[in-house]
């Protein structure tokens, strides 16, 4: 087969086709896997999507938990406490240690900050 130009626009159409029908299958897929329930699992995290973007949300609050800190939370720090809820800074608390924080002083935010959440277990 010789490279011309109309060959070559064939074998673009013919790779377009291609990838158009594979992503039509990865959507219809995504579907069944969302209808049949078996995605739910993976944003079912207390903290939302994932454990990470729980605490990016909490950057206001480092200076508040820093080793040794005296500094209150801030207001940033306060929004993201109540609007994470109760499970996530659970989950959070429980979670693998974080370099720069004190655990002890994150788990008093919510009660710093007027959130009134019950003690996690």
């Amino acid at each position: 087969m010789s490279l011309t130009f109309s060959n070559i626009f064939k074998t673009r159409k013919e790779v377009t086709k291609m990838n158009n029908s594979h992503v039509l299958k990865t959507v219809i897929l995504i579907m069944v896997l969302v209808e049949s329930g078996l995605i739910e699992e993976a944003t079912a995290h207390p903290c939302g999507r994932t454990f990470l973007s729980a605490l990016i949300q909490l950057v206001p609050c480092r200076p508040s938990v820093a080793p040794f800190s005296t500094l209150s939370p801030n207001g940033l720090c306060c929004a993201a406490i109540k609007r994470l809820g109760q499970p996530c800074l659970c989950a959070l608390s429980k979670g693998p240690p974080i370099s720069g924080v004190d655990r002890t002083l994150s788990l008093q935010l919510p009660g710093k900050c007027s959130a009134n959440f019950p003690p996690c277990n």
